[in-house]
């Protein structure tokens, strides 16, 4: 039923398991990845954190029946772009595909507009108006990043790894600081978006209006 569903709007493969689900990827482009947790050889949340870690960026939506909060932090923290427990409602599903490559598209791009705030990454510059606001590398790789994906909770162990490194010299508490700043310059801003913070979990950019 959800391979014909979408089957009229994309292209579909499938595969048995985590395992599979790479040598195809290895093999093949693919723009989105919907995967199960409970599979034979990989489960899904292994399977999403060895992408992850391989460099693949494309939008993940995990479906599954597992539906605590441990379940569902294990598999965001992993990686996991959106997460749909079952039963899954497909027209609500078509919905959210939909959104997350929208989203995707805007890794290969330089510049984010929300509302009336662009934020260029080739400048360094938010802009509203005639409000400019010119960030830090590493303020900035940090706002991008929250952006890039809205909605999507990022630990500040991932946030860390990612835009400081493993051989940082710093620690995950710049991430907080780096956080605080941009609160600060970009409180401007705030009617077209905001850092929120996740307890217990990390942060996410939230917009209040739709990318342009």
């Amino acid at each position: 039923m959800l391979k014909s569903k979408l089957a009229g709007l994309y292209d579909i493969s499938t595969v048995s398991n985590g395992q599979q689900a790479l040598a195809y990827i290895e093999e093949n482009a693919v723009d989105m990845l919907i995967s199960d947790v409970m599979m034979p050889i990989m489960d899904g949340f292994t399977l999403v954190k060895t992408l992850r870690q391989d460099g693949y960026d494309f939008p993940i939506i995990m479906l599954t029946a597992k539906e605590t909060i441990r379940d569902k932090t294990i598999g965001f923290t992993s990686g996991v772009d959106d997460y749909i427990t079952k039963p899954v409602n497909l027209d609500e599903l078509v919905l959210r595909i939909a959104a997350l490559m929208r989203r995707a598209k805007i890794q290969s791009s330089r510049v984010i507009k929300i509302g009336e705030t662009s934020i260029n990454e080739t400048t360094l510059l938010v802009q509203k108006d005639s409000i400019t606001v010119e960030l830090a590398n590493k303020e900035f790789a940090l706002l991008f990043k929250l952006l890039s994906y809205p909605n999507q909770v990022f630990t500040t162990g991932q946030l860390f790894d990612e835009i400081w490194g493993l051989d940082s010299d710093s620690n995950e508490d710049t991430v907080k600081t780096h956080i605080s700043r941009l609160r600060k310059k970009l409180s401007d801003f705030k009617d077209d978006f905001e850092i929120q913070t996740v307890r217990g979990l990390g942060y996410r950019g939230i917009l209040h209006h739709e990318k342009k």
